[in-house]
């Protein structure tokens, strides 16, 4: 039986989000945080309407980190442009999310706030969740 050949150029430019966060799934400014189960692109839009919802509940009070940062760009090419004449210019940025990246944390507020402010958080980003506890927190 013959084998598909193999290219060197398959999926190249978007790139594979394979494995587990290698960096960043540890809390390391705050007692509470949310972290991603799932890998995703996360838009700049997405992270500031999550800060937005977070900030809004916690009433301006504590301090919240935002862990990732949109480096990636994704370019779009116009409508109705012919294929050909090279790519095309970006249209917005991503933050590229692996399972077990902390996108979130919290410090300053009392446990029920913040998990109710990382609840609200959640709800607008495309990625399952999970509210997480510093080992070191007394309560």
């Amino acid at each position: 039986m013959l084998q598909p050949k193999r290219t060197k150029f398959r999926k190249a430019q978007k790139g594979r989000m394979k494995g587990i966060s290698q960096r960043g799934n540890q809390l390391s400014n705050g007692m509470f945080g949310i972290k991603s189960l799932d890998s995703k692109f996360i838009t700049s839009r997405q992270i500031e309407a999550a800060r937005i919802a977070a900030t809004r509940y916690m009433k301006r009070e504590g301090q919240l980190w935002i862990k990732i940062f949109p480096d990636k760009p994704i370019t779009k090419k116009p409508l109705e442009v012919r294929m050909g004449k090279g790519k095309g210019a970006p249209e917005y940025f991503v933050a590229v999310v692996k399972p077990g990246r902390i996108i979130f944390e919290i410090a300053g507020v009392p446990v029920d706030v913040a998990k109710e402010a990382l609840r609200l958080a959640a709800q607008k980003l495309p990625v399952k969740t999970k509210f997480i506890i510093a080992k070191d927190f007394q309560a």
